[in-house]
């Protein structure tokens, strides 16, 4: 383990005590916040420890624990330490903060977020669509979403696709290649 790591670990629990802060097996540094602190979190990060490139923000559905948490992955150029910033949300009537104001590409990854997994940003007013068109199903990506029973009703079982072949044995067919055991279930019969 660097030497950087370490520094920048006793660093961080120092300068936000109202924060958990770890050192990740794989590399990097994990700081846990809460959703009232996150946006000054995230600009004292930036201001002051040099992380100025939002990576990504990801979302996981933690559905037994019935919350999201939200994961920013923050790079700092000098240092070349990767920081991952989470915050627990709940999963139902919950919602994140933007921070657009803070790193304008955050826009994509919270439009991404809402329309995947139902969780809107305060403040993030872009209300076009991103990847969904006209979607009105529960979220895609969240985990309590049945992926075969939407396929079967919006793919399969609508008036005019009697006939309809599956991509899968087309190209089976064509390649002679044999359908994957784990795709199986999903072709049609």
């Amino acid at each position: 383990m660097s030497d950087n790591i370490q520094n920048l670990q006793k660093s961080l629990s120092e300068r936000l005590p109202q924060c958990s802060v770890k050192i990740r097996k794989h590399g990097g540094v994990e700081l846990n916040s809460s959703k009232e602190n996150l946006v000054g979190v995230l600009a004292h990060l930036r201001e002051h420890f040099g992380y100025r490139h939002l990576s990504h923000i990801s979302c996981v559905d933690w559905l037994e624990q019935n919350q999201f948490e939200l994961v920013y992955i923050l790079w700092n150029y000098e240092s070349r330490i990767q920081l991952f910033v989470k915050v627990r949300l709940a999963r139902e009537n919950g919602s994140g903060i933007s921070i657009r104001h803070l790193w304008p590409q955050a826009d994509t990854y919270e439009r991404e977020i809402a329309e995947m997994y139902g969780l809107p940003f305060d403040g993030n007013e872009n209300p076009r669509e991103l990847i969904l068109e006209d979607w009105d199903a529960m979220p895609p990506m969240r985990r309590d979403f049945d992926t075969r029973a939407y396929s079967k009703e919006a793919f399969y079982d609508r008036p005019g696709r009697e006939d309809a072949k599956d991509v899968r044995s087309v190209i089976s067919g064509r390649s002679g290649e044999e359908i994957p055991e784990i795709a199986i279930p999903y072709t049609r019969k």
